[in-house]
């Protein structure tokens, strides 16, 4: 990858294709018609060239939350005060959140992470302490919502979140974010670096009114306007990308985009849940291309802008719920299906041991 200087550098592998035909095979081979477990079978393909293996499983899967603050939502771009996003991490501690609850179902060990809330929680059980700025970001209605010394901590800690889960066996992380404002950073980040229009990629976020809306879009607009060396929008550079990010960001995006360059280079598969968290992979995916192969999609948020996301990434999402929550929810409820696509290569029977006749 290229970056900047300042910012940490990764190497993620491409695929390696070689076990392609012999893991087909042995998809083929199980005791049904081929094809008719529909997507199941290509995400058993998926896990299993991720994993190297024929017999692809899912190990001590994880949810990482990242939790940060915007000093642009005291402008007003979201419905909520900016003093949710502390109380809903404190929601996560107690347990009381749907991931908690989504994310115990699916058997996933939730990992919750303050990368800079303007909030002090003290040293507390279940939280890692990854804060980069104690107020969150500036305001990038008035400049940078970080510099590049700041965005280029908060995507090491990122990447040493990641590569201490790996440490601990995980080969599958969910990703899942908190941020009061952040579908606005996500709609910068998107129309900057995809170059679709901005207002095919804004939101009602947390349920804006049709003029809390408006105001939305004029205030995300001015922000573009008030950086005119800004990149050419849907032309970014792996550099550019990340000049995109320290300038529209939240510390809490970064610091996801650093977990999916680490978690990827490390090959485990990247479980990508709304529209927060696919903004965040569209940096990493500009800056290391080949982090696309280790990416499943959780679901298609009902978010504006997400199905468009997931059009310019090539990606066709696992399911369609009309989720708009976030905190890696979409994630925790996917999970289950790559659990299924692992449990049919590794527990069905052949046609050959299970004495079966194939088809002539």
């Amino acid at each position: 990858m290229h970056s900047p200087a300042a910012f940490p550098c990764f190497a993620v592998p491409p695929l390696d294709r070689a076990l392609a035909a012999e893991l087909q095979a042995v998809i083929d081979t199980k005791t049904k018609p081929p094809g008719s477990l529909g997507r199941l079978e290509a995400l058993a393909l998926q896990l299993g060239l991720i994993q190297g293996r024929v017999d692809p499983a899912v190990l001590h899967p994880h949810v990482l939350v990242c939790a940060g603050d915007h000093g642009a939502a005291r402008a007003g771009v979201s419905a909520y005060p900016q003093e949710v996003t502390w109380q809903m991490v404190e929601n996560f501690l107690a347990g009381g959140a749907a991931i908690n609850a989504l994310a115990g179902l699916a058997g996933m060990r939730l990992v919750v992470a303050d990368a800079g809330v303007a909030h002090e929680f003290g040293v507390r059980e279940g939280l890692r302490d990854m804060k980069v700025g104690a107020g969150g970001t500036a305001n990038y209605l008035d400049d940078a919502a970080m510099s590049e010394a700041e965005c280029a901590l908060a995507v090491a800690r990122g990447a040493q979140l990641a590569r201490e889960i790996a440490a601990g066996g995980c080969n599958v992380l969910g990703f899942g974010e908190m941020g009061i404002g952040n579908t606005a950073s996500a709609s910068l980040l998107t129309h900057c670096i995809t170059g679709l229009p901005l207002a095919d990629c804004v939101g009602r976020g947390t349920g804006l009114d049709d003029a809390g809306l408006a105001r939305k879009q004029a205030l995300l607009a001015q922000a573009l306007a008030i950086w005119p060396e800004r990149p050419a929008a849907g032309a970014a550079s792996g550099e550019d990308a990340l000049r995109v990010l320290a300038r529209f960001g939240g510390f809490e995006i970064a610091m996801l985009t650093g977990a999916m360059l680490a978690a990827a280079e490390a090959r485990i598969t990247l479980l990508i849940d709304g529209f927060i968290v696919t903004s965040a992979l569209l940096v990493a995916a500009t800056v290391a291309p080949s982090v696309r192969d280790y990416c499943v999609f959780a679901h298609c948020s009902n978010e504006a802008g997400h199905r468009r996301q997931l059009d310019w990434l090539g990606a066709t999402p696992l399911l369609d719920l009309g989720l708009r929550l976030g905190e890696g929810t979409g994630a925790a409820l996917a999970l289950p299906l790559l659990k299924g696509a692992c449990a049919f290569v590794r527990e069905m029977a052949s046609f050959a041991s299970a004495g079966v006749s194939d088809r002539a």
